[in-house]
């Protein structure tokens, strides 16, 4: 797409246009971001740039409610969602301010004679490449520590997001940053991979497809680039107990439906042992298929429509595929258009397309485990590693089965309890690199070492 646009998922109205930046203009952005770096690093005093970034945080608060609703507009997210996402960017800068002082303090290295130290460094011009679905929260926890680090953004945004872009790279300039240490670029890919092949862009972080991660890791290596991939999912979510079932199922919906399906640590694989299976079935296919999704500025909406008419078109066909290769489908109503009605496929084989996909929207895939040992072959059997749930009254199995879930994070007995201060990361297909709590800071960071006589 060469054009950045505004189009509302929930009418379809084409509700602004914004022509990408000319190469000029970018290599203009490029050479102010790079000269600006070296001002933020060594003028700004880490405490000077925690401060500014905690402004930041504030004026993610103060600003809450426009922020929310340019985002409802743009990728239809129901608007208590949206507000929630808010406030959980004002988490992430508040708190990566706060942290870190103790983040790159110098580490100390014994030695027999002499010493040695670790300093933390920047590394200098970072290039983000940030995706739809949550339009200021994956630029918070790619942007604050690195900021913090004394590093400076450049941000390409996903293209249906571009009101969210100039909104953010206001917030940076009314917190008082120094011009262009965070600059918002309508670039296009191809302009992307100018900026990854030039020498002054040392590092680049996408959150995406995996498509999109392949192209960018390529490129990246060919050019000797540190890169952060954040890409797809298909958590597994496994139910070992029988204990308190009602809750277990609102809890298994809950992990299925945030953000209409369109996240990719999103339970998306429930897999339940055969001796309750039937009763859990039942009971998750009826909550699930019974909700209706609605007006995304209705704050009483949980499923708003997904992001756009292609994203739709696209989960239909993975259903309909699924369904063609043997997998039977629950849903309580058709889908309208962007409104996707919300469905189980349940008997979804090995040899079944949609065993192996990720489904970006609120549709689950139910499957039976005989036992704690294939529950887990289930879950492993994906080529993604990014979240994963396990649901037990027993503490040791909770603990055994997390040490071997393929995946970069494990959560026990809840749903979205996800924090500033909590890593994020996976593995496999899922991506290279961790965000968000004391590990973001060890990313795009120099870790020098400096020997003493």
């Amino acid at each position: 797409m060469s054009t950045y646009a505004v189009i509302n998922p929930a009418t379809g109205e084409l509700l602004r246009e914004i022509p990408t930046i000319t190469d000029e203009l970018l290599e203009a952005a490029l050479r102010a971001t790079h000269a600006t770096q070296s001002t933020w690093a060594r003028e700004y005093t880490l405490q000077q740039r925690s401060a500014l970034i905690t402004r930041v945080s504030e004026l993610h608060a103060e600003r809450r409610e426009e922020l929310a609703r340019i985002m409802v507009t743009e990728m239809g997210k129901p608007i208590e969602q949206a507000r929630g996402e808010v406030d959980f960017c004002v988490d992430i800068y508040r708190h990566s301010a706060e942290i870190a002082r103790s983040c790159l303090a110098d580490q100390e290295i014994r030695l027999e004679s002499g010493s040695a130290l670790v300093r933390s460094a920047p590394l200098g011009v970072l290039l983000g490449i940030m995706p739809w679905n949550y339009p200021a929260y994956q630029v918070a926890r790619f942007v604050a520590p690195n900021l913090l680090i004394g590093n400076t953004i450049l941000l390409k945004h996903a293209p249906q997001c571009p009101e969210s872009a100039a909104f953010l790279e206001r917030i940076f300039a009314d917190a008082g940053l120094p011009a262009h240490a965070y600059t918002n670029l309508y670039a296009s890919n191809d302009q992307a991979a100018k900026l990854i092949a030039d020498p002054r862009v040392r590092g680049v972080s996408l959150t995406g497809s995996e498509r999109a991660g392949q192209a960018v890791a390529e490129l990246a290596g060919r050019h000797l680039k540190k890169v952060v991939l954040e890409l797809g999912g298909s958590d597994p979510f496994l139910v070992l107990t029988d204990d308190d079932l009602d809750t277990v199922v609102e809890k298994a919906v809950a992990a299925r439906i945030d953000n209409t399906g369109q996240a990719c640590n999103a339970a998306k694989r429930i897999i339940v042992l055969s001796e309750f299976y039937e009763r859990f079935a039942e009971r998750f296919i009826k909550a699930l298929t019974a909700l209706e999704p609605g007006d995304p500025t209705d704050p009483d909406t949980v499923l708003g429509p997904l992001s756009s008419s292609a994203a739709a078109q696209r989960l239909e066909a993975q259903v309909q595929r699924a369904v063609e290769h043997g997998a039977t489908l629950h849903r309580a109503a058709p889908s309208r258009g962007n409104f996707v009605s919300p469905a189980v496929l349940t008997g979804v084989t090995a040899d079944n397309p949609a065993y192996h996909e990720e489904l970006f929207g609120p549709v689950a895939m139910l499957h039976r485990a005989e036992d704690e040992e294939h529950a887990l072959a289930v879950a492993n059997d994906t080529p993604y590693g990014l979240g994963s749930y396990v649901f037990t009254s027993d503490q040791e199995q909770a603990m055994r089965v997390a040490d071997r879930l393929e995946a970069g994070m494990v959560f026990v007995n809840d749903v979205g309890v996800e924090g500033a201060e909590l890593p994020f990361g996976g593995v496999k297909r899922s991506g290279t690199g961790r965000e968000l709590g004391h590990l973001a800071f060890n990313e795009f960071v120099n870790k020098k070492m400096i020997r003493l006589p």
